[in-house]
């Protein structure tokens, strides 16, 4: 296989900052593992040496989002970035970047706007995945469940009836569950709406499907094993994703055929209508009716060491450098595809 020189990009100044560059670490380990060259940037501060390379690869994930203050004093080295010669010489850019404009299309466009392959879904994709109401339309029209919403302000007497006690109320282009609460009466749903403005401004309160946890992992068009997670709290976490022994995930699930086959539709469905690429991962409640109620779309699944994407494609048989050196050729073809049109 050719080998290739790889630019990770990861870091940044989401709030997802920490869980990016847990799965930049790891990508970076696995693209040298599988024998290409790679640049490791952060894009809040730029390209890295490294010095700077080991001390930052080798951070773990807090149990809390970094707060707002850290991410605002980092130097904002990486505004240039894309006008760096080091960039300009890369055959594909991998995104480990998770939320804010790493995840929403706004470097996508910038990517697109250079010529340089990435992988990935594009710029509508990428935007569309993160806006939970858009997507939910979308998935409604392509025949996908997913649990009822409305979108903030609204009266605690609409969202009862509409919805139902409990609701979970979150920002509504965020993701790992930031700014998340499960509203169990009227009188939390204000305090939950005010805590979840303070990470977008746009805010979305959600039925509460009780079950189980699912997620479909898919890899170019094709879905992955399914997994379970199961965790002692009612929700998939910030803390519950990433701090270890908190979940127990499994992979495969324990489902029936059939209900691997009709999980694995509607996650391949979901992938499609919100026009993704590359690679995603699709997430379900699976409710004690049996029926799948798709949750969200994930355009840039985490890879850290504990992340659900590396282990459904382990359950395939593939190791994490093969996963990753997939997910670049992937991109330069699609890459190629588009150049052609």
């Amino acid at each position: 296989m050719e080998k290739l020189r790889v630019a990770v990009l990861f870091g940044g100044t989401s709030s997802e900052r920490d869980v990016s560059i847990a799965s930049g670490s790891q990508v970076v380990k696995a693209l040298r593992a599988a024998g290409h060259d790679v640049i490791a940037v952060d894009t809040a501060t730029g390209v890295l040496g490294p010095a700077q390379e080991q001390q930052l690869l080798t951070a773990g994930v807090a149990p809390a989002p970094p707060e707002e203050s850290a991410l605002e004093a980092l130097s904002g080295g990486g505004a240039n970035l894309l006008q760096s010669g080091e960039l300009n010489s890369v055959d594909v850019v991998f995104l480990a970047l998770h939320g804010g404009s790493g995840e929403n299309g706004t470097l996508q466009a910038l990517l697109d706007l250079t010529g340089l392959p990435y992988i990935g879904s594009g710029v509508l994709g990428s935007a569309v995945a993160m806006d939970k109401d858009i997507a939910k339309r979308l998935m409604l029209v392509s025949g996908v469940p997913t649990p009822r919403w409305l979108m903030a302000p609204a009266d605690p007497n609409a969202v009862g009836e509409e919805i139902g006690w409990p609701a979970i109320v979150k920002p509504n282009k965020q993701g790992s569950t930031v700014g998340l609460t499960i509203v169990r009466e009227p009188a939390g749903l204000q305090p939950a709406i005010e805590l979840a403005y303070k990470h977008d401004d746009e805010v979305i309160i959600e039925e509460f499907i009780p079950g189980r946890e699912l997620t479909v992992p898919i890899l170019g068009d094709e879905p992955l094993p399914v997994g379970e997670i199961i965790v002692e709290r009612e929700i998939f976490d910030y803390e519950t994703k990433y701090q270890p022994g908190m979940a127990q995930e499994i992979f495969p699930a324990d489902l029936t055929g059939a209900q691997v086959v009709e999980v694995q539709r509607l996650a391949l469905a979901t992938h499609r209508a919100l026009k993704l690429g590359g690679y995603s991962r699709i997430d379900f409640r699976m409710a004690q009716d049996g029926r799948f109620w798709c949750l969200e779309a994930n355009t840039l699944p985490g890879m850290t060491a504990a992340s659900l994407f590396p282990k459904g494609a382990a359950a395939a048989g593939m190791t994490f450098p093969q996963v990753v050196d997939r997910i670049c050729r992937l991109a330069i073809e699609e890459h190629q595809r588009r150049r052609r049109v």
